[in-house]
């Protein structure tokens, strides 16, 4: 469910709307100031201040949970799908390795300050290029708790604010743990402004925080198709695209089968409900039959739904729940036990499928064809390429970057899972000594 788009009503009366809009931008003002503060603080502050948030969550995770387990009941009231609420819920052990997610973070170098480049010129300025905190960072989100401490935490490691939009769906779990971090920044005497919450401000208050230009620097929209289109269409503000995963894996004639089966059910079933989880299969003709017959049993056991072309229709077994795919199927991220599976005459049309459907986030190829492979690496578009791996490493806590803040699927500035390098923005250090220009 678009939590941002359908939670809430898409009009407010004006006196309402005027008065969101004020509170907004004295929210974004205030972290704002807060991160001018953030700016200048040494490595070792803020990592006092990031253990001090992973104990302040552990002391409080049993509160935590009596929150969440608010906003799991009204989700399972309203229907909502079961992929989407193992994203929402929270358990002690959860909010275990959620505060050790923060300590990994803690224990990442500090981007800010590195060099990125530097150089001498003829004339004898000196230039260098330094990684320098992006300022206000707004995150809109939707049914995902853990994104609250993620952003939150790598926002701070990055020096700078975070502005959360965490979607009503988890409205009581992100209340609680946004006040924990606040809690933990005072006691770091640290502005609580370096992480605000507007949940309460519903719709309006999000579209506020995009047109927030000058009090915002960057927004991150982290969620369903339908969410992150709308931030993209309606932001002001700076936007980097992320998440929707209509990921696909294509086992090659030249595949190791034994390593197939395991790195397609890994991808599909690890978790379901996940923007890197496999949504479509791709089988060479060679090794369709052999292959898709031991992958249906063990699809048939795990519960899935498949939607199928013809030639893999014709090797299931009659106990499968499967159905003809329509050019719908190929298109969808369904992130539940579902999967569109298509039978290839060659690689190439295995590229050509996956360049028309694909939304750039993740593909997989299976093969032990050093030539296939290349082809593949070279021919696909997207921001990761898994080669006889599960799709299920596209992760930034997979990628030793600690939590991530989201994976990029756009190409410019950053692509991919993204941590703390890639939330910083970078700044020119001329130095002269008397220089002027002819």
């Amino acid at each position: 469910m678009d939590q941002l788009t359908n939670s809430l009503p898409t009009t407010a009366p004006n006196v309402a709307a005027e008065k969101i809009a004020v509170e907004v931008r004295a929210i974004a003002g205030a972290a704002k100031q807060a991160a001018r503060t953030l700016r200048s603080a040494s490595s070792l502050r803020k990592n006092e201040a990031l253990e001090r948030i992973a104990a302040e969550l552990e002391a409080a995770s049993a509160s935590i949970v009596a929150a969440n387990a608010i906003d799991m009941e009204a989700g399972r009231a309203r229907g909502m799908a079961e992929g989407l609420l193992d994203r929402l819920l929270l358990t002690e052990e959860r909010i275990a390795a959620i505060a050790a997610a923060v300590r990994h973070v803690a224990a990442l170098p500090d981007p800010v300050g590195e060099v990125v480049e530097g150089r001498t010129l003829p004339n004898g300025l000196r230039l260098t290029k330094r990684r320098v905190p992006m300022g206000v960072i707004g995150m809109i989100y939707e049914a995902r708790p853990n994104v609250t401490v993620d952003a939150a935490v790598l926002a701070l490691k990055a020096g700078s604010a975070a502005i959360l939009r965490g979607g009503s769906a988890a409205l009581h779990s992100n209340q609680r743990i946004v006040a924990v971090i606040r809690r933990a920044l005072a006691a770091s005497s640290l502005p609580e402004a370096l992480v605000s919450s507007i949940d309460e401000f519903g719709r309006e208050g999000a579209v506020e925080l995009m047109h927030a230009r000058g009090l915002v620097d960057l927004v991150i929209p982290r969620g369903g198709a339908g969410l992150i289109q709308m931030v993209v269409r309606e932001a002001k503000v700076p936007v980097i695209e992320t998440g929707v995963g209509n990921v696909h894996i294509y086992v090659d004639r030249d595949a190791d089968l034994t390593k197939a089966l395991p790195i397609v059910l890994n991808s599909k079933l690890q978790r379901t409900g996940v923007c890197n989880a496999a949504e479509s299969l791709l089988v060479h003709q060679e090794v369709a039959t052999e292959f898709l017959q031991k992958l249906f049993n063990e699809f048939e056991k795990a519960g899935v739904k498949v939607h199928a072309d013809t030639a893999a229709y014709r090797c299931a077994p009659a106990s499968l729940e499967i159905f003809p795919a329509t050019e719908s199927d190929w298109a969808t991220e369904y992130l539940a036990k579902e999967i569109a599976v298509k039978v290839v005459a060659s690689e190439a049309e295995a590229i050509e499928h996956i360049a028309r459907y694909s939304s750039g986030h993740t593909e997989a190829i299976v093969s032990e064809n050093y030539s296939a492979i290349q082809e593949f690496t070279q021919a696909i578009d997207c921001a990761v390429v898994a080669v006889n791996a599960s799709t299920r490493f596209t992760d930034g806590g997979e990628f030793g970057m600690g939590a991530e803040i989201g994976i990029s699927t756009q190409k410019m500035h950053a692509r991919g899972p993204m941590g703390l390098r890639e939330i910083t923005t970078t700044m020119w250090i001329v130095e002269g000594n008397g220089h002027v220009r002819g």
